[in-house]
């Protein structure tokens, strides 16, 4: 039983992120479980973002020896870019404001904020993967600036510049690891 109410936990937390309620971020508890349940979100994510580069791999004949190693380090771009964009986020939410929240709560809502990335695996659709992703990577973006406006208590215009800082690195890092790993 217990097993099931998580399940559907994790469904309803998905489905409050995804929609971008606001509520949802500002109420979210900082504890043990949602902190589990945000980690739960991103690996799903990276996961996800793996399974879709899976087939932009092996359209581009990558090697069958390397594609388990290729897809590792694509997910963990991915685990990667949560933890540099949250440090990015914390550290100008310091700047900004001297009593705002720690790393560590940071991480919950905008772990909350990757559920759309978990929709990733919708990239294997062929000619309308790139789009798809796009259109992933700009909610996720949204659900930051979301997260990032509640978390740090700031406002719409501080929450997009704040959260803009270190997305365009991760979507060039991402789609360079990508684009680097298809070409063996």
């Amino acid at each position: 039983m217990r097993n099931k109410e998580k399940e559907k936990g994790l469904w309803k937390t998905l489905a409050s992120a995804l929609s971008l309620n606001a509520n949802f971020y500002e109420n979210a508890p900082i504890n043990a479980l949602t902190n589990r349940v945000a980690q739960t979100i991103v690996i799903l994510a990276a996961i996800s973002h793996a399974l879709g580069s899976w087939v932009v791999f092996i359209v581009n004949w990558t090697a069958i020896s390397i594609l388990p190693l290729a897809l590792l380090i694509d997910a963990l771009s991915i685990v990667a870019g949560y933890y540099f964009w949250t440090l990015t986020i914390w550290r100008i939410g310091r700047w900004l404001r001297r009593n705002s929240p720690s790393y560590r709560e940071l991480l919950i809502p905008i772990g909350f904020a990757y559920a759309p990335q978990v929709l990733n695996f919708l990239t294997l659709i062929p000619l309308l993967g790139e789009p798809i992703e796009l259109i992933l990577s700009v909610w996720s973006l949204l659900a930051v600036i979301v997260a990032v406006r509640q978390g740090l208590d700031i406002n719409t215009i501080w929450a997009t510049v704040i959260s803009l800082l270190g997305w365009p690195l991760i979507q060039i890092a991402i789609n360079f690891i990508q684009e680097s790993w298809s070409r063996f």
